[in-house]
Formats: C-alpha cells, sequence, structure tokens
C-alpha cells in the first residue's frame, strides 16, 4: 500500500492526476488505508503524502492550526481543520510539512487545540 500511495503522491504533486483520476483509485480502495493515531512515524520526508480512511473525533491532543505537530493525534486534527466531522468517516490527505518554530492553538469544529513551542514533525490535513 505504501509504494503505491508514493506513487500516487509523486504523480499528484507532478500534477498527473485529475481529481476524477484520483477519486476513481480511492473508490477501488487503491490508496487510502486506515488512518494511525498520529503521524510520528510517518513524517518523513517533508513532501510525502498519505490517504488514509480517517473517522472524525473531538477527543484527543492536539498542537497548532492548520499545520499541527506529528505527534499530534490524527483523528481530532482532522475534525479542527474542517476535513471531516465528529463521528464521520472520510478519505483525507495528509502531507507532512517542514516543521514550524511554534505552533499557535486554537478552538475550531468542536476541537481545542494547545499552543506548543518547536517540534522536530509536522502535518497539515485536507478531505479529498
Amino acid at each position: 500500500m505504501k509504494v503505491m500511495q508514493e506513487l500516487v503522491s509523486y504523480f499528484d504533486r507532478k500534477g498527473k492526476l485529475t481529481p476524477k483520476q484520483l477519486k476513481k483509485l480511492l473508490d477501488q480502495g487503491f490508496l487510502a488505508s486506515d488512518a494511525p493515531a498520529n503521524m510520528v512515524d510517518l513524517c518523513d520526508p517533508v513532501g510525502a503524502t498519505y490517504y488514509f480512511r480517517v473517522l472524525g473525533t473531538a477527543d484527543g491532543p492536539v498542537w497548532g492550526t492548520d499545520v499541527y505537530t506529528g505527534d499530534s493525534m490524527l483523528a481530532p486534527a482532522c475534525v479542527h481543520a474542517g476535513a471531516v466531522k465528529d463521528g464521520e468517516s472520510a478519505i483525507i490527505k495528509v502531507t507532512v510539512v517542514q516543521p514550524l518554530n511554534a505552533y499557535q492553538g486554537s478552538a475550531r469544529n468542536g476541537v481545542t487545540t494547545v499552543d506548543f513551542g518547536r517540534y522536530g514533525t509536522a502535518y497539515r490535513v485536507e478531505r479529498v
């Protein structure tokens, strides 16, 4: 699955996949695996992209806004970002990004995130 995701990520970054092609791959189950609890073990290299099936929840520790620390719980980060609703299942795209010097917390969509200083890994999420 990881090799398939890496190939799709490469072609997606190069603009070689249309949204329709990407949706077809997702609908056939070729891309999305169940979401991990957090991204700690997957936040390398910067630019890596993953597709996951996530069940949104408002519970769990999250640090940051729009860009989250690698140890932030993925499901509540997705709810906070508006990529999925609490209790809803959806396919989300997670992109590993350059870590920030500081992460600003905020309250959105029923999830309150916390401020944090420098952390070694980071990611952002969006709904597919």
